[in-house]
C-alpha cells in the first residue's frame, strides 16, 4: 500500500522572468523527491514553466511587482501543482487545440503553453476564484 502521508511545499515569486529558474529548481527537486524519473521531471518542469511564463506575460503584462504562488502537494502517487495569481482573468476553455501541421508549416512561435500542459500532465484544471486565477495540474507516479 502506498504511503498516503501528505506533503505540501510553497514557493512565491515576484512576476519576473528571471525568477523562473527558482521555479524550475523548486519543481524539479520536489518531483525528484517524489520518485519521478528524469524525463518526467523535465516534462513537469516544462508545464510549470509554461504556466508561470504565461502569467507573467499575459496575466500581469510583465508588471514585475506582482506575485505568483506555486503550491505542490504530494499525497500517495499524486503530485499536484497549484499555481495562483491575481492577474487578468483567463478563460482556458476559449483556447483551441492547435493544428500542429499548420503550426509548423507557418513556423509559428508561442501559443502552445496550454496545449503542452494538457499533453504532459494527467489532469489540468483552470479555475477562477473571485480575484484569483488558479491552475491545478496533477501528474501521477506510475
Amino acid at each position: 500500500m502506498a504511503n498516503q502521508q501528505t506533503y505540501k511545499s510553497t514557493l512565491t515569486i515576484p512576476s519576473q522572468t528571471e525568477r523562473l529558474n527558482d521555479v524550475r529548481e523548486f519543481v524539479s527537486e520536489l518531483a525528484r523527491t517524489h520518485g519521478f524519473i528524469e524525463d518526467d521531471i523535465n516534462k513537469i518542469t516544462i508545464a510549470v514553466d509554461e504556466a508561470c511564463t504565461n502569467i507573467i506575460k499575459h496575466g500581469y503584462a510583465y508588471a514585475p511587482d506582482k506575485n505568483i504562488t506555486i503550491d505542490i502537494v504530494r499525497k500517495g502517487n499524486d503530485f499536484e501543482i497549484i499555481i495562483s495569481d491575481n492577474g487578468k482573468q483567463f478563460d482556458a476553455n476559449a483556447i483551441q487545440s492547435p493544428d500542429m501541421k499548420d503550426y509548423f508549416a507557418h513556423y509559428r512561435r508561442g501559443g502552445l503553453g496550454v496545449y503542452l500542459m494538457k499533453r504532459i500532465m494527467d489532469k489540468v484544471e483552470f479555475n477562477l476564484h473571485s480575484d484569483k486565477n488558479v491552475l491545478r495540474m496533477i501528474k501521477t507516479l506510475h
